[in-house]
Parts: C-alpha cells; structure tokens; sequence
C-alpha cells in the first residue's frame, strides 16, 4: 500500500465513524520526487469585515493549479486553527463549498486531535474519492466559512490552511489565510477556583481518614464558549504505592461517589458555562481513604482541581490546590480477655447419685490416636483434683458429641474398679 492509500484509506475510516477525518500528524508534506505538483490559492474573503460569532459568513476563492504536463488528482482538506491552543469544535465554524469551474460539490466538517478540518468532494462519490485536475488547467470554488455562536470568545481570529489528504502539492504549493473574529459581547470570560476547608467529613467516625473541602468557582464576563469541565487529582508521596483514594460529591443534597477514570483522576459533574447568572459556585467534596489503602501513618495529600473547556483536551482555564494530611482508620486497642478459673465444686453427700454437667460451652474436644479424648478450653482447668470433677468435665464434652451412653458405661466400669 502506497503512503497516498494509506492515508486516504485513514479518511475513509474517520468519515464513517462521522467524527474525524484525519490525524493532523499527517499534514503539511508536499509531494516530491516526480510527484504531481499542484499550487492552491486562496482569494481576499468578502466581506472584509470581522467575522461575528453566530452573525454573518465570508467567502473567498480557492483556486488549484496544475502546471503539469499530465492529469493529477486533487484532495483538498482545510485545517481551521492549526496549532493553535484553542480547541475547536465542528459546530464552532460554519463551512461550505460551491463550485465555480468544477464538478459539482459536496463538503464534509470533521474534527481530529480537537483541530476543525474541512474537506471536499465530488458529489454523489465517497468522502475519499478526489478531483482531478488536468495538465496545464485548473479548478475554482467558493469557499464560505463563518463562526457559531459557540466559537471561543478568547480568539481573536480564525487562521484557516489549504492543503490536500494525499501529498499532492508542490513544496510552495500551499496557502492559509486568516479571518478576523470580533471581540465577544461584553468583558472576556474570566474564571478563578479555590478550596476551603470544610473540616472533617460528615459523620465520619475517625477525623484523619477523610477531609470534606468546598471547591469554589468565580466567574466575569460573557458566558463560555462550552459547560466548564473539572479534573481533581490526588497527589501523594512517591513511595506510597496504594493510597486507595475515594471522593464524594454533593449533587442533590446527596453524597455521591465519583470513579476514577484510567489516570486515576476525578472528573466533577460539569458546570454551565453561563453559571446559571451567578457570579460564584462551589462543589462540596470529600476526600477519604479506602480500605485496601497501604498508608500506615499520616500522610501529606496534595488536592489540584484543573477547570478546562472540553474533557478530552487537558488545557486549563483555572487551577487551584491545597494540602492537607489523611491517615489509616485508627485501630482499637483491647486487652486480651484472661481465661476465668473455674471454682473448686462442693462435694456430693454422700449417697447421691445425682451428677451435675456444668452448663458453660464446651469447646470439642479430639482423641489422640490409641489414647483417651483430651480437653481443651474450660475443660483443661476444671478447679478440682477430685475425679468426680474431671469424669463431670469429660461427661460434657461426650454428652455434646452424642457419646454419653458410652461414658455412663465406662463410669460404672471405673467406679467397681474402685470400690
């Protein structure tokens, strides 16, 4: 496979999945070595004013030029932004192509590693499939592009490059150009977090194992350009190899838990971009240690919360963190319970023939091979040297095992023994 099927096979994929065209890594390599050499060029956009978020569109000519002695084909593709820190969404950029001296024309918005990218096409044909320019000629369309309501109100303009899928370009055969956006309505979005502590957590038993913070938000000016996203991360020691971290949430007037994502970091539930008109708002949240946590002593925690635009995008707009120390439940100490002596049992009178089994629990008992079944627990320390008080002891132990006609019988053989 050739490295110009190979990537046009990449935009194939990402046009079905309906959301990427293709990795913007693969941009920017003119053709070479005999390879066809177009050269685009790009027409002043009308009108010449600022574009205005959600107002009017510009249009500007594209123009390819084929100076060859032979057909070559032609696969635009348009980056918006082009490593530009802002991230732009397909809904940001209003896009649209009409032919002017070329087949007729279908247009197709995608997004990849958050860059807008446009592309072009023959209609009726698949996403992949390209123009072809004949030697010595060239092909002409209006481009239109405008900005949604949502386009960030931190950029200034919209820097827009013409390049092709393919590598089909000469090494000057590429041309940007850079439409200006109007400042938002009102003062720039502003925003600022902080933490405050909120003691320790609520009906917690043990004041170490878990720290209860409100992470506070405040935001000036217009609205932002998409709902607020907001990463908490857990910092500990380098040599501690479990922490197991658990963080709560307030959502509802509950606590909720929130679950680690592949990092091991938190995501928030996300905040509106307008703030719903308020000034300020906060998350309650609750810091803890799980029971597999390998902590053994107090130990210092680092708590950052990073506030971006989109989720997929690590670019904060606001940071904060604080410290604070957790410790492993405490454990409860307890003396060991010291075994009870059992009291020496009054004798029989005599003549009884009565035998009292004494009523504490009996712990089993085993026989050793070819011997007698020995006592354990209570039984080993009866409190009397009297045989009475031993074969009472043993009976117990028989009786619970169901062996008592057994014993009675030994009992008697003993007691002629002795007589």
């Amino acid at each position: 496979m050739s490295a110009r099927t190979a990537i046009t096979a990449t935009a194939v994929v990402a046009a079905v999945a309906g959301t990427v065209l293709m990795p913007l890594s693969a941009y920017a390599a003119p053709a070479t070595g005999g390879a066809p050499a177009l050269r685009i060029e790009l027409g002043a956009p009308v009108p010449s004013g600022p574009l205005t978020r959600g107002g009017a569109t510009e249009s500007f000519d594209l123009t390819v030029t084929n100076p060859g002695d032979k057909a070559a084909p032609f696969h635009p593709w348009l980056l918006g932004n082009l490593g530009s820190p802002i991230a732009l969404k397909k809904t940001d950029v209003v896009f649209k192509v009409d032919e002017i001296n070329a087949p007729d024309t279908a247009s197709f918005i995608g997004q990849q590693d958050h860059g807008w990218q446009g592309v072009f096409y023959p209609a009726g044909k698949s996403l992949s499939a390209g123009f072809e320019v004949p030697a010595g000629g060239k092909l002409k369309w209006k481009v239109t592009v405008g900005l949604g309501k949502g386009y960030p109100v931190n950029s200034d303009a919209f820097e827009l490059r013409a390049s092709t899928t393919s590598h089909e370009l000469a090494p000057d055969g590429q041309a940007s150009l850079t439409l200006k956006a109007a400042p938002a309505t009102g003062p720039a979005a502003k925003l600022s977090t902080h933490f405050e502590d909120n003691g320790s957590c609520d009906g917690a038993k043990d004041a170490s194992l878990c720290k209860q913070l409100n992470l506070w938000y405040r935001h000036e000016g217009v609205a932002f350009s998409s709902d607020l996203v907001t990463r908490l991360t857990v910092k500990f020691p380098g040599d501690v190899k479990n922490p197991d971290t658990q963080v709560r949430v307030m959502v509802g007037g509950k606590w909720t838990d929130v679950h680690p994502d592949r990092n091991g970091d938190f995501m928030l539930p996300k905040m509106p971009k307008d703030f719903d008109g308020v000034s300020a708002d906060t998350f309650a949240l609750q810091v803890r240690l799980g029971p597999k946590t390998q902590i053994t002593r107090p130990t210092l925690v680092t708590l950052q919360a990073g506030v971006a635009l989109d989720e997929k995008k690590v670019e904060y707009i606001s940071t904060t963190a604080t410290d604070f120390k957790l410790a492993p439940a405490k454990q409860a100490t307890t003396k060991p319970e010291q075994p009870k002596t059992e009291q020496s049992k009054p004798a029989k009178p005599a003549g009884s023939t009565t035998t009292q089994v004494s009523q504490t629990a009996v712990t089993p008992v085993t026989a050793p091979a070819g011997g007698t079944p020995q006592a354990s627990g209570s039984l080993a320390h009866t409190g009397s040297d009297s045989n009475t008080g031993l074969y009472a002891g043993l009976a117990a132990v028989l009786v619970a095992l169901g062996g008592a006609a057994a014993w009675l019988g030994a009992r008697r053989r003993g007691g002629a023994t002795r007589a």
